[in-house]
């Protein structure tokens, strides 16, 4: 389709992609009339751990099984091919070099994300290489724009802007709060039910369940003797 003029940028571990996911990236995409979305699934996330975390080429499989009837999704192999942890400033000055400053870059992460975005690995500087869109989804609503909702460090660079649902950084990017369709899906939850050997239909694309069910993912676990 060539070079977007407004790209939207949406990270995560995807373990595994679902419906909420897939919702949230239409919604936006159709409100910030945006070109083109890509998923990129986190080869190594820096904030989770654990056994649950399926293999990533199982989760870049089903993310592209995900998007595969949307003309305006795309899944993005960038971090599951980069070593290492998978860094968002790292995959966003990437995107940088690639396509310039004619692209706009939109990156979305829902509203916990950005609540502990402090932890995150040179955080500053992801309000310079992109617009951030933060979504709510429930028991979360949307909170009250207040500065308070910035690390105390960033505050004083930026300000509010009613008309915009958001704040525009001093270089002028900016950080922009979206409310989306309330669907109480999580990947936890979608594991949760997958161990305890019940139905994802309706939880997942068809596609996804088919291939969960084929790799034997997330299967119940067998108790210890």
């Amino acid at each position: 389709m060539g070079k977007p003029r407004r790209l939207g940028i949406f990270g995560g571990t995807f373990n595994p992609v679902h419906l909420g996911h897939l919702r949230t990236a239409e919604e936006i995409r159709e409100e910030l009339e945006l070109d083109r979305v890509w998923f990129v699934p986190a080869a190594s996330p820096p904030h989770k751990r654990g056994d649950d975390l399926a293999p990533a080429r199982h989760r870049m499989a089903m993310v592209r099984l995900a998007v595969a009837d949307n003309p305006a999704f795309e899944a993005s192999a960038l971090e599951v091919r980069r070593r290492g942890r998978s860094y968002s400033v790292d995959t966003l000055r990437q995107l940088r070099r690639r396509f310039g400053s004619s692209t706009e870059l939109f990156f979305v992460l829902g509203l916990d994300a950005f609540l502990e975005i402090e932890t995150w690995k040179e955080y500053e500087k992801l309000f310079t290489l992109c617009h951030l869109v933060v979504t709510t989804r429930p028991p979360r609503t949307q909170p009250e724009l207040r500065s308070e909702l910035f690390p105390v460090a960033v505050r004083g660079e930026f300000c509010y802007e009613p008309g915009q649902k958001g704040f525009v950084h001093r270089e002028g990017k900016r950080v922009l709060f979206r409310s989306v369709t309330a669907l109480d899906i999580s990947a936890s939850r979608v594991r949760q039910l997958l161990r305890a050997g019940k139905s994802v239909r309706y939880l997942v694309p068809d596609t996804v369940a088919a291939y969960i069910a084929r790799h034997r993912l997330y299967e119940p676990r067998v108790p210890r003797p």
